[in-house]
């Protein structure tokens, strides 16, 4: 069998042992990118290979699984691999996330401590050159809040489905005490709890660090059917919520080939222009971080929709010009 064959199994195999419910020959075909005879062969082939794996009825199809998992010996990490996860640690320990940091270095220890010591040893050279080769750099910009008593609470009122309670020092009414259903946390460049405490308004977002005392309570609290937390960050550019919009951005031919490379937004189309220039159209809210987004782009993009994007642009522009424009800088002493 060759190589590559044999790699494509193990992927297969891997999958198969990760997942409690199982996949289905669709959901292989999906994660794998091959057509539909080539993943029942793959199937029977790792069936071969690892004869615990289990079928699950599942009218009107039937799932795959090998529910108790690989052995070792076929899952040792890469030293790429190992390399990816200290970096991620590294980012978000330096963008102030340090529980998240601190739940990847655990996850690290515990792939180490179950890989063979022969296969240790044999990535030991690879890991450290690539971690001396590669580094991150650290942007400008506000460091998120990440206190460990309120993560740990939120996420225990997410799994239990139950309600939180808490004292907020932000909104109109700061230092009143909220009864919500939390639905998830948004991680950026601030820390957002996504809850919803009137059922009339929807959800939400909540500063985590401007939430205090929060308590899980004895309390049921489920939310919406069919609500999807991707689904809801992906109406918005950042994380302001107000009114969606169907967002058009001109870029000239000058900031085309970047544009191109850039994502404005998750459901973005692009669409080049006759004369080198590129239109880029997506539906979200946000338009002040939209606005604040667009600076950095110069002379290189102009608003073509919505008004409120365009007017919002520039009355950020009449501020800071107001603001800079009758201002000195101090010499050098």
């Amino acid at each position: 069998m060759r190589h590559e064959k044999a790699g494509r199994l193990l992927e297969l195999a891997r999958l198969l042992a990760s997942t409690a419910e199982g996949l289905t020959l669709d959901e292989m075909a999906q994660r794998l990118g091959v057509g539909g005879r080539t993943v029942e062969r793959m199937r029977d082939a790792v069936r071969d290979v690892f004869p615990q794996l289990e079928e699950v009825d599942d009218p009107p199809t039937r799932r795959f699984r090998i529910p108790s998992g690989l052995d070792g010996l076929f899952q040792a990490p890469t030293a790429e691999e190992l390399a990816a996860l200290q970096a991620a640690a590294e980012l978000l320990a330096n963008q102030g996330a340090h529980n998240r940091a601190g739940a990847l270095k655990s996850l690290e220890q515990k792939v180490l401590s179950a890989t063979r010591a022969a296969a240790r040893r044999r990535l030991a050279p690879d890991l450290e050159a690539l971690l001396q080769a590669e580094t991150i750099a650290v942007q400008a910009g506000p460091r998120p809040f990440e206190d460990e008593v309120v993560l740990s609470t939120v996420r225990e009122a997410v799994k239990a489905m139950s309600a939180l309670r808490f004292r907020y020092a932000g909104g109109a009414t700061p230092g009143r005490v909220r009864e919500v259903t939390p639905f998830g946390i948004l991680f950026g460049r601030s820390n957002y709890l996504v809850a919803q405490e009137d059922e009339a308004a929807g959800p939400r977002n909540w500063r985590l660090d401007r939430i205090l005392a929060v308590e899980v309570l004895d309390r049921p609290a489920v939310r919406p059917q069919g609500f999807s937390l991707q689904d809801y960050a992906d109406e918005s550019f950042g994380i302001f919520h107000d009114d969606v919009e169907d967002v058009v951005l001109r870029i000239t031919p000058a900031g085309a080939d970047e544009a191109l490379r850039w994502r404005f937004h998750a459901n973005q189309s692009v669409e080049p222009q006759a004369d080198g220039g590129v239109l880029v159209r997506f539906r979200a809210s946000g338009m002040l971080e939209l606005a604040w987004h667009l600076f950095t782009w110069g002379d290189k993009v102009r608003v073509v929709a919505p008004q409120v994007l365009h007017d919002t642009l520039m009355a950020q522009i009449e501020l800071a010009l107001r603001t800079h424009a009758s201002a000195s800088v101090a010499p050098d002493p």
